[in-house]
């Protein structure tokens, strides 16, 4: 996402009403969201889901390359969050996997979207746990380096991008269509 379009992203959420309860806090040094949905399934489908089906459920116009891309996630210690163009020459490692406990947590390092160009850092963590009904998939990502302007603006547009994020996932979960295999 080029800066002019990260500008016109936070404009427009500068128009919506303030619903940034996902945002936990926020300096001009970085941010950090939170957001949980509970689903009607069992972790390990949740994870089966997560990890296996990203490809999926995740927002294609939140995607390099919209609906030519390919996304992948490999459930392993140094294993890549990454995005391939239908082409096979373009593609993008967006985090790296750190910590893998299936059907409990899954850790990934970098920069998402934008931020990767900027030169920041974050941790995302996918946090699974039991609750009526099914399980809660928390989504927690806390970003943050040196930038030039204030990286606070930032946590809104983060906060309702992962809020989508993490909402499609419960849908593609409430919907029944996540994958039969062991993900893992």
């Amino acid at each position: 996402m080029h800066r002019t379009k990260l500008l016109g992203l936070l404009l427009a959420c500068a128009l919506v009403p303030a619903a940034v309860a996902g945002v936990v806090d926020a300096s001009p040094a970085g941010f950090t969201v939170e957001n949980s949905r509970d689903v009607p399934v069992d972790a390990d489908t949740a994870w089966r889901a997560l990890v296996g089906d990203v490809d999926r459920w995740w927002p294609k116009d939140h995607t390099w390359w919209g609906t030519e891309s390919m996304l992948s996630i490999e459930p392993v210690a140094g294993g890549c969050f990454c995005e391939r163009a239908a082409d096979g020459k373009r593609s993008a490692r967006h985090m790296v996997v750190a910590f893998v406990e299936p059907g409990k947590l899954l850790r990934l390092t970098g920069g998402l979207g934008p931020m990767q160009g900027m030169g920041l850092h974050g941790v995302m963590e996918w946090r699974l746990a039991p609750a009526e009904g099914g399980t809660r998939i928390t989504l927690f990502y806390r970003a943050g380096g040196y930038a030039p302007d204030d990286l606070s603006k930032l946590a809104p547009v983060v906060d309702h991008v992962q809020a989508l994020q993490l909402g499609a996932l419960a849908d593609h979960l409430r919907a029944g269509r996540a994958t039969r295999g062991d993900g893992d």
